[in-house]
C-alpha cells in the first residue's frame, strides 16, 4: 500500500489540510497539522496567478512569494517534512508552470526525492494528461484529478481515467474559501463519483468548522480544509503553530468520529 492508500484505508474518514509553502514558518505549522491530527497534508506551491483560489490563500501566495519563496524550497520544505514525518502524506498542490517549465521529468524526478505522494495541478484538464501525468506515473507519484459540480456523466471517464491517491470533489463552482455547498447536493454528486471509481472521494471548498467537517465526512472518504486553516497563518504568524494544532485537532475530532461515508 502507498501512504496516500493506506489514509484512506482507515477505520474513519480522512482529514486532508492544506497549508501554502512559504507561508509563516511552514515547517513548524506542517508539524502541527500532523500533531492534530491531519491524515493527509497538501502543501501549496505558491504562484503569482493562483486563479481557483480566494482571497486568502492568494494573500498567503503572495506572502510567500514576497519572501522570495522558490520550487526550490518548497521541496527542500517536502524533504524536511519526511525526514520528521515517515508515514504521513504529501501532496503539492498548485499550477502548471512551476511544474512543466523545466519539463515534467524534472518535476516528477524532484516530487520522488523528496517523498512527494501525489500531485494536483489545477490547470492542467484531463484532456492535456500527457503534459505531467506520465512522468508522475512513471515515478509512481498519483496524479490527483478534480471534480467539479458541472463534471457531467460524459466527461468523467476521462477525469479519472490515470488519476491516482484519490478525487478531489470540489464541491462549489467557485474559488477557495467560498460559500459551502449543500450537504445534500455533496451527497448526490458523491455517490456519482463512488459508481464510477474505486478511488477514495475527497471533498473540499467551503468547509471551515468542525461541524461543517462532520457533515461532509458523514457522506465522503475525506474532508479537504484549506482557506481557515491559511488565517490562522495570517493571523498568528510565529504564534500559528499552537492555534494550527488546536483548530486542526478538532477538526479531526469532527471528521474521525463520523461514520465512514454512506454513499
Amino acid at each position: 500500500m502507498t501512504r496516500l492508500s493506506s489514509a484512506f484505508a482507515k477505520p474513519h474518514p480522512a482529514l486532508v489540510c492544506f497549508l501554502t509553502a512559504g507561508d509563516g514558518d511552514t515547517a513548524a505549522n506542517l508539524d502541527a497539522l500532523v500533531e492534530g491530527g491531519a491524515d493527509v497534508i497538501e502543501l501549496g506551491m505558491p504562484f503569482t496567478d493562483p486563479m481557483a483560489d480566494g482571497p486568502a490563500i492568494q494573500a498567503a501566495n503572495i506572502r510567500s512569494l514576497g519572501i522570495g519563496t522558490k520550487t526550490a524550497d518548497v521541496f527542500h520544505i517536502a524533504a524536511e517534512f519526511r525526514k520528521r514525518h515517515a508515514d504521513t502524506p504529501l501532496v503539492l498542490m498548485g499550477y502548471a508552470n512551476p511544474m512543466v517549465r523545466r519539463g515534467p521529468e524534472w518535476f516528477a524526478d524532484q516530487c520522488e526525492a523528496a517523498g512527494v505522494d501525489g500531485v494536483i495541478c489545477v490547470d492542467i484538464p484531463p484532456e492535456e494528461d500527457e503534459a505531467l501525468g506520465p512522468a508522475l506515473r512513471v515515478k509512481g507519484i498519483a496524479p490527483i484529478r478534480l471534480a467539479t459540480p458541472t463534471t457531467d456523466a460524459k466527461r468523467l471517464p476521462q477525469v479519472l481515467e490515470g488519476s491516482g491517491g484519490f478525487v478531489y470533489y470540489v464541491s462549489v463552482a467557485g474559488i477557495t474559501g467560498s460559500q459551502q455547498a449543500s450537504s445534500s447536493s455533496i451527497e448526490v454528486k458523491v455517490r456519482e463519483l463512488k459508481a464510477a471509481t474505486d478511488l477514495p472521494i475527497a471533498v473540499g471548498f467551503g468547509i471551515r468548522t468542525p461541524e461543517q467537517a462532520a457533515a461532509v465526512a458523514s457522506v465522503a472518504d475525506g474532508v479537504v480544509v484549506g482557506s481557515a486553516l491559511v488565517e490562522l497563518v495570517e493571523k498568528h504568524g510565529a504564534e500559528a503553530p499552537a492555534h494550527i494544532r488546536n483548530y486542526t485537532a478538532a477538526l479531526a475530532q469532527a471528521v474521525h468520529s463520523a461514520a465512514r461515508g454512506a454513499a
